[in-house]
Formats: structure tokens, sequence, C-alpha cells
């Protein structure tokens, strides 16, 4: 049964193929399916339960796109989108993250030149045909090249963006575990160790009755084709290409099966050679004593199979969470006692980047979005909507002033939790930042961001993050390098040099919680965290319903060993106020 979730998501595929078909992302129906979205999210029904008519209620939906979710819940198949999956097959969507590669480019390369994927494209990029169409010269056709390389796109295995990867698994996961006869269930893999892509989602399921679970997991609308249909194990490919495995296992072997298939392979490989070590064996079925030469196969006992703190447990360690399973001395440290106290997600005090629409891409009012983080259970809060310099989306020095006033007033209804006037502001090209230093030094909180200039060299990057990092209203450096992952290749700086300046300046670095962010990236965190660089850890959210990024947040800041200490969203209000004041 579908759910509003899975109707986000076939509005968000009707956006992405609707444009390529128009030609343009700010189309008609491309811009009507987008405020539809945005329509349903704010009005935070269960829109599967709604007629027609009361779908164009919502301010946002037109009749043809209530049609289409009236179909979709029905049917799980929308005539309109499963004709646009045909023309645009998913090796054909994957050119169109390619920067520079629009919509419009993209139906010439394919109308002049045949191509049909990323191998197609490189080939014609190597015999410099590209030049040939109108618009694109040597220098667009070599910008594409690069951002082919950095982007990752040139092995022949496909991988996918966690954006597009773990929203998915997470509804599939919801969808099983609404099954009376599933005991748990859980996406496993690179996803679960957050992997910034994924190369298939793995999910294990608990349950008694396989058959049913396989029988659901058959009909289920995201089964484009089927590669594997048997008794406890199915492999299907989604509409978009992703490969997805669903097993079931015993309930009591569900642990050792997350375990096994959450890998990394490196470190299963670690833990087997412990087992061993212990004259145990371990398996996907279970951590079994070996210790009898006498006994075999099934008479020998099992030690632990039901969770992974059971298994980890009988090895005599402490339980190790799934981001820090690379094999990169994890298990040493765990053995040593000498794991950090990794921030967890019920650590969080505040959020401290946070937008409203009082910038010209928030979503919710003020009093939305703090009502917001008042249900999160925040002791604090700043808001930081967008300084002047970004274009369309910010505001000027008075308008930011009467936004003061505003969420002082909206803060009279919350005296438990502190709320901070704070501002996003730009890095632009060469280091400078919005506003004057006096109006700057007013804000009471301060995030600094990239937002343009994507290609200049690592010297002018990096000169242009210290001179933001020297200023003494900068409070902290949001999503350093400005990436989208798998379609938007971040800054390239140098990163020892940056991480000098925080420590220096006394700046913290932020993890940005949104999915296609997730910057700094989990490796640049553990380099910080070797310097005991400040960290912060927040969602940018620009709409109510995006304040879940935090925990995205939190395990990519596990994925680097962020200790709790460090991420100063995690102290107490008196001391993070401290902090931020002595700025």
């Amino acid at each position: 049964m579908a759910t509003t979730r899975d109707v986000l998501a076939m509005l968000s595929e009707l956006v992405t193929l609707t444009a390529l078909d128009e030609g343009s992302p700010q189309s008609f129906k491309v811009r009507a399916y987008e405020k539809a979205g945005l329509a349903i999210q704010s009005d935070g029904r269960d829109v599967t339960t709604l007629t027609v008519a009361e779908l164009v209620k919502i301010d946002g939906v037109g009749k043809a796109t209530a049609s289409k979710i009236q179909e979709f819940v029905a049917t799980g198949n929308v005539e309109k989108l499963a004709d646009l999956r045909k023309r645009y097959p998913p090796e054909f969507v994957e050119l169109s993250r390619i920067p520079g590669v629009g919509p419009k480019t993209l139906a010439l390369m394919r109308a002049e030149l045949g191509i049909e994927n990323v191998e197609m494209l490189r080939a014609a990029i190597d015999e410099n045909k590209l030049q040939s169409l109108p618009g694109l010269g040597a220098a667009s056709e070599a910008k594409i090249a690069k951002a082919i390389e950095r982007l990752g796109l040139t092995g022949k295995d496909r991988r996918t963006p966690i954006a597009d990867a773990l929203p998915l698994a997470e509804r599939l996961v919801d969808d099983l575990l609404g099954l009376t006869e599933v005991v748990d269930a859980r996406f496993c893999g690179s996803l679960r160790r957050m992997s910034e892509t994924i190369g298939d989602i793995d999910i294990t399921v608990a349950s008694e009755a396989p058959e049913v679970v396989m029988s659901y997991v058959t009909s289920h609308h995201e089964v484009a084709d089927l590669v594997v249909s048997g008794a406890t194990k199915t492999s299907f490919l989604t509409p978009g290409g992703l490969q997805i495995d669903v097993r079931v296992v015993a309930p009591d072997q569900f642990g050792a099966a997350t375990l096994y298939f959450t890998g990394s392979k490196a470190h299963n490989i670690a833990l087997r050679q412990r087992a061993i070590d212990r004259n145990m064996l371990l398996n996907e079925y279970g951590l079994i004593d070996t210790s009898n030469e006498a006994l075999h196969g099934d008479e020998r006992p099992i030690i632990a199979s039901k969770t992974e703190a059971e298994i980890y447990d009988a090895l005599g360690l402490p339980y190790i969470p799934a981001p820090l399973r690379e094999a990169t001395g994890e298990i040493q440290a765990g053995n040593d006692s000498a794991l950090p106290e990794l921030i967890e997600r019920s650590h969080i005090r505040g959020d401290l980047h946070y937008h409203t629409d009082r910038s010209g891409d928030g979503r919710s009012s003020v009093e939305e979005m703090v009502q917001a983080a008042h249900e999160s259970g925040y002791d604090y809060l700043a808001i930081t909507d967008h300084g002047v310099d970004l274009a369309i989306n910010g505001s000027t020095a008075e308008e930011m002033l009467e936004h003061r006033a505003h969420i002082a007033e909206v803060a009279e209804a919350y005296p438990d939790m502190t709320i901070l006037w704070g501002c996003e502001l730009n890095i632009g090209a060469s280091g400078g930042l919005d506003y004057d230093a006096d109006f700057r030094a007013l804000f009471d909180y301060t995030v600094a961001s990239v937002h343009s200039h994507y290609d200049q060299t690592v010297v002018e990057q990096t000169d242009r993050l210290l001179k933001a990092i020297a200023d003494p209203t900068v409070h902290s450096i949001g999503h350093l390098t400005g990436r989208y992952i798998g379609r938007r290749p971040g800054i390239e700086i140098d990163y020892d040099v940056m991480i000098d300046a925080l420590v220096e300046f006394d700046v913290a670095l932020e993890v940005n919680g949104a999915l296609q962010r997730l910057d700094a990236a989990s490796d640049v965190v553990r380099k910080a965290v070797a310097r005991d660089v400040k960290l912060v850890i927040n969602t940018d959210s620009h709409h109510t319903s995006e304040l879940g990024r935090m925990d995205y947040g939190v395990r990519t800041a596990q994925r680097g060993w962020a200790p709790r200490d460090l991420v100063v969203n995690s102290w107490d209000k008196a001391r993070f106020l401290a902090w931020a004041r002595q700025r």
C-alpha cells in the first residue's frame, strides 16, 4: 500500500523525467509537480486517503496532478510516468547529474551524436565530438570531462548517490515493518555504513513466514524487473535501475545476518579471524562454539546470533556502530577500550543552521520552524537565513533587522528555548562576506558558506575559506565544499591548511545533514577530529519536513569518529552560549 512518502517520491521522479522531456527544469509541468510536492509536505495529511476533490483543495495541487496521485495510490503505477521511464532509462537520466549537461544539451547530444549513457559521452569527448554541437566549445567539453572524472562516473559499475538510495531504503523497510509477520527489518550494506554512493541495497528481514514476505516484495510497486525470486531471497531492479536484495532470516539469526550483510568485507574478515582465535566460527547464521572437536555442524552450540551487540560482546568487544565498520582501526580501538564516546542523535541540543521563509528558498514560516524545533526537544536554535549577497535568496540589512524583531516576538512563546538571530553568510570569490563588519557583529550566531565560484584553483579556494575563518564575526563554516553528492563536485581545497585555521581561530566545522551534501565529508571530519577541531551538526532545513536530516548528520559524524565533546551543539546551553558569545 502506497504512503505519502511514496507519493512524494513519485512526484520527484516526475519532476526529473518531465524536465528532460520538456527540455527545461522551469517548464509549467515541472513546476506544477514541484509545487504539488511542496504543498503535500506542508499539508501534513496522509494524501493516500484523499479523493481528487480533496486533493485539489490543497493549495498547489492541480487536478491533473491529483489524478496521477489517485492513479498511483490505486494501482501502484502512473501511466505517464511509465511512458517517461521508457523514453528516459536510468543510464540516460544519469547524464543529467553532470554539471553543464542540462536537458536541452542532453536532447542535442542524443539527437546529433546518439549519446545514451556515460560511456558513450566519454567516447564522444575523447573524439572531441561535443565541440561540433551548437553552444558547446572546447572549454565546455573540458569542463564536462572533468566533472565526469570528479563525480566518479568513470567506472562500469553504476553508483547511486545516498540521497537517492537512503530514502528509498527507509520506505521499503517501513513497508516491510508494516507486515504483521515481520519481527524486524533493516537495510544493511554500505548504505547502513553511510557511504556516499552505493552499488545496491541489501535489506534483511526477520520473520517466521518468509513466503508471506517474498510474496509482498515481488508485488511491490518499486519492482520493475525481478532478478531472483526464491523462498527466502528476492532481488529486483527498481524503475531507476537500482538493484535491491531482500533476504528473510529466522528472528533468532537476525543479528548475525545484519552484521554479515552490513560489512564492510574487511571488518567482517577481522571479526571472523578474532572468532577463530577464540575457538569460534562467525558467519551469517551466528557465532558458533567450535572448541569441542567432537561436535560438527548443527551439533555445535550457537553462542550469539539474535543481536549484533551480543556477538560483539561474545568476541570481547563493545558494540561498534555501523558507520565505523570500515577496518580503519575500530576493532583494535574497541579491544583497547579506546573508542571515543561517539556523538549520538540523543546528544544534540540544538540546530545552528536553520532557514525560514525569510530566505528566498525557505518554505516554512518562523512560527512553523520554531515550533518544529520545540517539538524536537531543542534547548537552543539559531535561525540563519541567507545574507544579502546571495542573489534572490538573501535579505538586506533592513529586512534582517525586521526579521530579528519578528524572531524575538515568536521567541516569547518558548521561554525554555533560546532562539538566536543568525545568518548564513555567503563567502564570496575572494573571501568577502555579506554586510559590513559592524552589522555582522550584531548577529548572535553566523555560519559562513560557499555558494558559487566552484572552478577556482585549490589555492584560490583555500584562501577564500581562510579569510572567512579569520573573520571575527564567523562562528562556523557551513557545507565546506558546496558539493552535491553525485551531481556537483565540491570545491578543491588544502584541508590541512584549512584545519590549521579552524584550530587557530576556534571556528567550528559543520557536518551538514542534508543527504545531497553530507559536507564536511566523513574523511575530512576524521582529520578535523584528530586536531580537536570543534564540530557542529546541522540540518540546513528550509522546511519543517527536513529536521530528520539531523540523524544523517550524526551518522556522518560518527563515520568520522566524532566524539560527543567536540560537537558544540551537544553542549548544554550555558556552555554553548558562552562559546558563541566569546566570538
